[in-house]
C-alpha cells in the first residue's frame, strides 16, 4: 500500500481548495463522523467507504439502519444479515467466515443487523465479527477499517456498556498497532464515551442543534466551533484531523455516487437499481454453516422431544410403582396378621404376594431401561452449547431401581405356606418393599439383613407388650417414639444427609408439612440432592407422604403403625439392646 496515497472527499468551504485524506490514516486509525439526522454524516461515511473501494481496499461496515445497501449498486459485497434482501441470513455462528471472507479474500462485508428482533441476537454478531476481526489482524497486519454505525448504542457514554462495547473499544485503542482502524458514526456526541471521541485522530463534525451536543464541540474543538456548528449546510462540516497543521477546516463533502438507500422517503417515485452481489461460489462455507446449524436445532429439538416423552413415562411408571409399594406394605401388614392368627388364607396371600413381587420386578425393569435412555439424552445435550437449548433435570424423586429376592415360596406355589414359610415371605414382603421404595439396594446388602434376622431368633407370634400411642400424639412425639427414630436413622444413613441435616428436616415437617422440596430448604441447611435423597428413603420407611402437588408431609399413619408393630419392637430390641418400657 502506498502510504502516501491520498482519496479525495470535498472541498473547502472558503476558497473551494480539494480536500484529500490520506489512506492509511483512515483504514488504520480511530475516526469519528457525527451530525443530527439528514446533515449529511452517512454521505460522508459512505463517501470514505467508496473512495477505499474503489482504491481497492475492503471494509467491514456495521450497518443498524439498513442504509448501506445502495452501495452494491457499484460493487460487490456480501450482504449479510437477517432479513430476505440480504445476500444470507446470518447469525453469530458465521462471524469467524465473515472474518476470514474479509480479511483473507478481501471481500467487502455489510453485515445489516436492522432486521434481528431480538437485539441480544444482533448485538452477539457485532461483537463476534469484531472479535474475529482483531484476532485474524494481529497475525495478518493488513490495514482494514470497520465502520460502525450508531455507535452510541455499543459505547454509551452513561452507563451499562456491554461486552460489545469493551471489544470495540479494544479495537480502537489496540487495532491500530494490528493495522485495524474503526470508524464511529453516531447522530448524538453527547451519548458517546468520552474517550473514545477524545482518543480519535480524526473527527468530522456535521450540523448540530441540540445544547448537549454543541457542549461537546465547544470542549473538544473550542467554543467558536461550539457556536457555529448549528448553522453548518448540509454535508457541510468542521473536519479536525492529527495529520494536518492548519487547524480546523470547513469542508463541503462529496456527494456519494451510489444509491442513497438511507434517504428520507418523499412523494416523488424512485426506481431501485440493479444491486450487485458476490459471487455464489464465496457464500458456500457460509450456507453450509446455516445449514449445519439448523440440523443441528433440528436434532435437538428432536431429543427435547424424546426427552419428554421418556420423562413423562418415567413419571407414569414412579405412580405404578408407588402403587406397588402401598400394595407390598399391605401385604407385610397382612402376612404379620397371618403369622398371629387374625386372619385366615395363607395360600391366598402367598399367591397375591408372588405377584406383587413380579409386577414390581416389571416396573423396576423399565424405569431402568427408561432412566439409561434418558442418560444418554442427558449427556448429548450437556455437550451441545446451543442457544435455546437447556440441560434436563431428573423428575424429582426418581429413585435407581433395584432386584426384589426370590422368595421360597414364589419358588414353588404349589405348596401350602407353613408357619415358617409364611415368616420367609414377611420377611420376602419387607424386602421387596425395600427394594421397590429404595430402588437401590444390593441383593448383598438384603441377605446380610436376613442374615442378621435369622441370628436374632426371633420366632413369629412372640409376645411383646405394646407401647400404646394416643391418637392426639403430635408428629413430633411421634417422630421421637424409638421404632420411629430406628427407621430415621436408617434412613439417614441410606441417605446424602448428615444427623443434624436429617432432624432438622424431621422437624421442620413436623412443624410445617406439606411443604415441597425447595420450601424446606429455605428452613434447613441441607441441599436439595440431600433432602431429596432423605425423602425418598423416609417414603419408603412409611415415614413420609408426598401429595399431588409434590408436597412432603411426615406419615402419622406410618408412624402409629410402626409404634404399634410386634415386629417393630422386637426388631429394636435386637439392634439396640434395650427397649425403654
Amino acid at each position: 500500500m502506498d502510504n502516501e496515497q491520498q482519496l479525495p472527499v470535498g472541498h473547502l468551504v472558503a476558497d473551494d481548495t480539494e480536500v484529500s485524506i490520506p489512506v492509511v490514516e483512515i483504514l488504520t486509525g480511530r475516526g469519528f463522523v457525527t451530525g443530527k439526522s439528514g446533515s449529511g454524516k452517512s454521505n460522508t461515511a459512505s463517501v470514505i467507504v467508496e473512495k477505499l473501494l474503489d482504491a481497492g481496499y475492503p471494509v467491514a461496515i456495521i450497518d443498524a439502519d439498513g442504509e448501506y445497501y445502495g452501495l452494491k449498486e457499484e460493487y460487490e459485497l456480501l450482504h449479510a444479515g437477517a432479513d430476505e434482501e440480504c445476500d444470507i441470513q446470518v447469525g453469530a455462528e458465521h462471524a469467524e467466515k465473515i472474518a476470514s471472507l474479509a480479511l483473507e479474500q478481501n471481500v467487502p462485508v455489510i453485515v445489516d443487523v436492522s432486521g434481528y428482533l431480538d437485539e441480544d441476537e444482533a448485538d452477539e454478531l457485532i461483537r463476534e465479527t469484531a472479535r474475529h476481526l482483531f484476532a485474524k489482524e494481529k497475525k495478518l497486519k493488513k490495514p482494514f477499517l470497520l465502520v460502525v454505525e450508531e455507535c452510541h448504542e455499543y459505547i454509551p457514554e452513561g452507563g451499562g456498556m456491554g461486552e460489545t462495547g469493551k471489544m470495540l473499544i479494544k479495537v480502537g485503542k489496540r487495532g491500530r498497532k494490528h493495522g485495524l482502524g474503526v470508524m464511529g458514526i453516531s447522530q448524538r456526541p453527547a451519548d458517546v464515551k468520552k474517550d473514545f471521541i477524545t482518543q480519535a485522530n480524526w473527527l468530522v463534525w456535521h450540523r448540530l442543534t441540540w445544547e448537549n451536543d454543541t457542549k461537546v464541540v465547544s470542549r473538544i474543538v473550542g467554543d467558536e466551533y461550539g457556536d457555529a456548528v448549528p448553522d453548518l449546510n448540509a454535508g457541510e462540516g468542521f473536519v479536525q484531523t492529527d495529520w494536518t497543521d492548519g487547524g480546523i477546516r470547513r469542508v463541503q463533502f462529496n456527494r456519494k455516487q451510489t444509491f442513497d438507500a438511507g434517504a428520507t422517503p418523499g412523494l416523488d417515485d424512485f426506481e431501485r437499481p440493479e444491486l450487485k452481489s458476490v459471487s455464489d461460489a464465496l457464500m458456500g462455507d457460509l450456507e453450509d454453516i446455516t445449514e449445519l446449524q439448523e440440523q443441528e436445532h433440528n436434532r435437538v429439538a428432536e431429543l427435547e422431544s424424546q426427552l419428554e416423552r421418556k420423562q413423562e413415562r418415567i413419571a407414569s411408571l414412579e405412580d405404578e410403582l408407588q402403587t406397588a409399594r402401598d400394595v407390598s406394605a399391605a401385604a407385610r401388614k397382612m402376612a404379620n396378621a397371618l403369622a398371629h392368627g387374625e386372619v385366615g388364607g395363607p395360600e391366598d396371600f402367598g399367591q397375591q404376594l408372588r405377584e406383587k413381587d413380579e409386577r414390581i420386578r416389571e416396573l423396576e425393569a423399565q424405569v431402568a431401561e427408561l432412566e439409561n435412555e434418558q442418560t444418554d439424552l442427558n449427556a448429548f445435550e450437556a455437550n451441545k452449547e446451543v442457544e435455546g437449548a437447556e440441560k434436563t433435570k431428573q423428575p424429582e424423586g426418581i429413585e435407581q431401581p433395584g432386584k426384589p429376592k426370590e422368595t421360597e415360596q414364589s419358588k414353588h406355589p404349589e405348596k401350602t405356606a407353613t408357619a415358617d414359610e409364611v415368616e420367609e415371605s414377611t420377611s420376602s414382603a419387607d424386602t421387596v418393599e425395600s427394594s421397590a421404595a429404595e430402588l437401590s439396594g444390593s441383593e448383598d446388602s438384603v441377605e446380610a439383613y436376613r442374615k442378621r434376622l435369622r441370628q436374632r431368633g426371633y420366632e413369629l407370634g412372640k409376645s411383646v407388650s405394646q407401647q400404646s400411642v394416643s391418637d392426639t400424639a403430635s408428629l413430633v412425639e411421634l417422630a421421637n417414639a424409638d421404632p420411629v427414630v430406628v427407621r430415621i436413622d436408617a434412613a439417614r444413613r441410606e441417605s446424602l444427609c448428615n444427623d443434624d441435616h436429617t432432624w432438622d428436616v424431621i422437624a421442620t415437617l413436623a412443624a410445617d408439612g406439606p411443604m415441597t422440596v425447595h420450601e424446606i430448604e429455605e428452613s434447613v441447611t441441607a441441599s436439595v440432592e440431600q433432602i431429596q435423597s432423605l425423602l425418598a428413603e423416609l417414603r419408603t420407611r412409611s415415614l413420609a407422604t408426598r401429595n399431588d402437588a409434590r408436597q412432603y408431609a411426615l406419615d402419622r399413619g406410618g408412624m402409629v403403625s410402626i409404634i404399634n408393630d410386634p415386629d417393630e419392637r422386637a426388631h429394636n430390641t435386637e439392634l439396640h439392646g434395650q427397649w425403654r418400657e
